[in-house]
């Protein structure tokens, strides 16, 4: 058990490694290279927007994991954020993480899983009431979260053995369609169409920059939630080995699949066929031609594996930033306690579960989701601002791990996220302003629960 917290250290580095794949894999890979193309309108332009948020994201992994294995500790990256810059920063961090960020992915993410069981069972569907205000789809992505919120209060191994089997089994479904997708997938008017017009619409102004700055917003959050492991850093062997590897495996496995899937999308369709992919399915779209409609039938299989996998580690690792915010008395204290047979945050739990299927009910989910992207990248942005922090004001403490091209990688990626988040701003306020308005509010909350604390 960990000395600080009573944590069950159960998770090695293969589980460790898989919590990051399949918390980084849900649905997104699967549909949002149309909404890219869309905006890029270049085959060139779709490979790079992937190609800058793969790098960005090695990078962040890369730079977490000097606070990853410098502090080890439950709840991963409320604890670098209150560590370098003040508990005001952690809350707002578990704040906006229980507010919105967790939940609403996990709401999000089960919706999806309805949306697709939906294939082969159309009683499931959005338009499909079974009271007036639960869909027979959101009842499912209820129960969902449910069963899965249940299965993590059994103890960290079951949650992680969970979580290990559909991970295998979503990474063997993208091998799946990027192996099918170039041996039987090819299309020679598509690879024509794509590959001899590469960089179409691409005139290396900062047009250019502009257009692929906004375009990543949908593969930043297909590629999002790689730091959830750090939540669970208090349940982790070794953890000043293991989660700076997890880390860098995780996200570097994940990248190369996606940058191959949408290879794959370009090898077997012509862009305009991406853009105007049914609903945004392009990977159906790619399925389809292949195999028929048991294509469709595969790829809905496949995205179900994917989300279920996903939610479950969403589950199990947002649980552990609430309970440590609840271990420094910034949330309720009952959510501080474990779970005598099973030293699992059963409480945190249950609260999160809460939270996402009241969030599931409302239907605002996908809304919340648009309006936090400015706040994920802005907390991004702080944490790797810690490691120049505690190094100048916490130089003695211990780093088994220092992060990899200090200072100019951290540094290129706070210059390139910030850009991108300026982007966000002046391009797409409808979306940033809210996420901000969101953690600003966390502030008053903050000082009102401080004072609560000190009188309680």
């Amino acid at each position: 058990m960990s000395k600080d917290t009573g944590l069950v250290k159960g998770l090695g580095l293969m589980d460790a490694t898989m919590l990051v794949i399949g918390s980084m894999v849900g649905s997104g890979i699967f549909i949002v290279a149309a909404d890219i193309s869309r905006q890029v309108r270049s085959p060139g332009l779709l490979i790079m927007t992937w190609v800058v948020t793969a790098l960005l994201t090695i990078i962040a992994a890369l730079s977490y994991g000097e606070l990853a294995a410098a502090m080890p500790h439950a709840g991963g990256q409320y604890v670098y954020l209150r560590e370098a810059f003040g508990p005001l920063y952690g809350f707002l961090f578990g704040w906006t993480m229980f507010l919105v960020i967790q939940t609403g992915t996990i709401a999000a993410v089960a919706v999806a899983f309805a949306k697709f069981a939906g294939v082969f069972f159309p009683g499931i569907a959005a338009d499909r009431y079974l009271l007036p205000f639960l869909s027979s789809q959101q009842a499912v992505a209820i129960a969902i979260i449910l069963l899965l919120t249940w299965v993590n209060t059994r103890g960290v191994r079951t949650g992680a053995a969970v979580q290990n089997t559909f991970t295998f089994a979503k990474t063997a479904a993208l091998l799946g369609l990027i192996g099918f997708g170039f041996l039987a997938g090819r299309d020679s008017q598509a690879v024509a169409r794509n590959f001899d017009h590469f960089w179409q619409n691409a005139d290396w102004t900062f047009t250019t920059v502009q257009v692929v700055g906004v375009a990543m917003v949908g593969a930043l959050f297909s590629s999002d939630a790689w730091n959830n492991v750090t939540f669970t850093a208090g349940e982790i062997r070794n953890p000043k080995r293991n989660l700076p590897l997890s880390l860098v495996l995780g996200v570097g496995i994940v990248s190369v699949l996606y940058l191959a899937c949408n290879f794959v999308y370009l090898n077997a369709l012509p862009l305009e066929a991406i853009q105007t992919a049914p609903q945004d399915r392009v990977a159906t779209a790619v399925a389809q031609k292949m195999f028929g409609t048991t294509g469709a039938q595969l790829i809905a299989v496949a995205i179900m594996v994917s989300t279920f996998g996903c939610v479950n580690g969403l589950i199990l690792a947002g649980a552990r930033v609430y309970y440590a915010m609840a271990l420094d008395g910034l949330f309720f204290k009952s959510i501080a306690t474990l779970n005598p047979k099973t030293s699992v945050p059963v409480t945190s739990l249950v609260w999160q579960c809460a939270w996402a299927c009241l969030l599931t009910l409302t239907g605002r989910y996908n809304d919340l989701l648009d309006y936090v992207i400015f706040a994920v990248l802005l907390f991004y942005i702080l944490t790797i601002s810690g490691i120049f922090v505690l190094r100048r004001t916490r130089p003695e403490m211990e780093r088994p791990y220092r992060a990899f091209g200090y200072p100019v990688l951290p540094l290129s990626y706070i210059l390139v996220a910030g850009l991108i988040e300026i982007l966000l701003l002046l391009y797409k306020p409808n979306y940033t302003w809210p996420g901000l308005i969101i953690v600003l509010l966390g502030i008053p909350v903050y000082f009102f629960w401080r004072k609560y604390e000190v009188n309680a």
